[in-house]
């Protein structure tokens, strides 16, 4: 039996009821005792940890807050930089896919944990440090996408602008580059996912600030409020990227917006 699809207000009120009845659920667990406070302090406690360690001091939460996003985004966009157009050069050329496939591979499976102890020895702990892990821990990424997202354009569609009279370039600029990038937003989105991951790693191993040497701290002073505002900062602010990041497809894929009527 086919059900209606719901419309995007419905969703959002059934949504809310649920974050709201798990949020109450929890507090009330913690409140009652069946749940110890040690081991997870109850919402409205961790509220109040959130708010002494952003508004009080040195306000160590934003600064935390702020530090890894730019870690995050710096080391995220020198990959894009290079992952994109070398995956583009990739998918368009099979000669060049064929020199470089056996380095991406080696490459890939490499998790950004395994990078942290050379990067520290060829660059320390200071900042360049946390781009160069981030960097390390996405380009493989970056490229496949970007090969992936390249194969699937139609061979006609560019066999076609050819025959119109269109050079290589237009060909790239006009044909393979639209028809790509969709797909390549959707790969980069993913692997800004996987940025968080890298910086978290780095800054839990060798760092004085950012959320995951936050989060490490509170998990050696046995702080559970402390590791809990960590994570969730960490969520919140991936979902304001992901926001922006859904604005800046919004400004890139001007024909998806058209066909949407938004």
């Amino acid at each position: 039996m086919d059900e209606e699809p719901l419309g995007l207000w419905t969703i959002a009120v059934i949504g809310a009821i649920a974050v709201v009845g798990f949020i109450a659920a929890w507090e009330t667990a913690v409140r009652i005792g069946i749940i110890d406070a040690f081991f997870l302090p109850a919402p409205s406690m961790i509220i109040k940890r959130a708010y002494a360690m952003a508004a009080t001091g040195e306000k160590i939460l934003l600064h935390d807050v702020w530090k890894s996003a730019t870690r995050v985004l710096i080391g995220f966009m020198l990959s894009a930089a290079v992952g994109v157009p070398l995956g583009l050069l990739m998918g368009m050329s099979k000669y060049v896919r064929a020199a470089l496939n056996p380095i991406v591979s080696i490459i890939r499976p490499l998790p950004a944990l395994s990078w942290i102890p050379l990067s520290m020895l060829w660059l320390g702990i200071g900042e360049q440090q946390k781009f160069a892990i981030v960097f390390m821990g996405c380009f493989a990424s970056v490229l496949v996408y970007t090969v992936a997202a390249t194969l699937r354009v139609d061979v006609i569609l560019q066999r076609a602008a050819r025959n119109l009279g269109a050079s290589r370039l237009q060909v790239i600029r006009h044909v393979t580059l639209p028809v790509a990038l969709p797909n390549i937003l959707s790969g980069l989105k993913v692997v800004l996912a996987i940025a968080w991951t890298c910086v978290i790693s780095a800054e839990m191993v060798g760092a004085n600030s950012g959320l995951g040497f936050r989060i490490w701290t509170g998990k050696e002073w046995s702080d559970t409020g402390q590791v809990l505002v960590g994570m969730i900062s960490i969520s919140l602010t991936v979902l304001i990227l992901d926001i922006l990041f859904r604005g800046v497809e919004w400004l890139l894929l001007p024909w998806q917006r058209e066909g949407t009527g938004t």
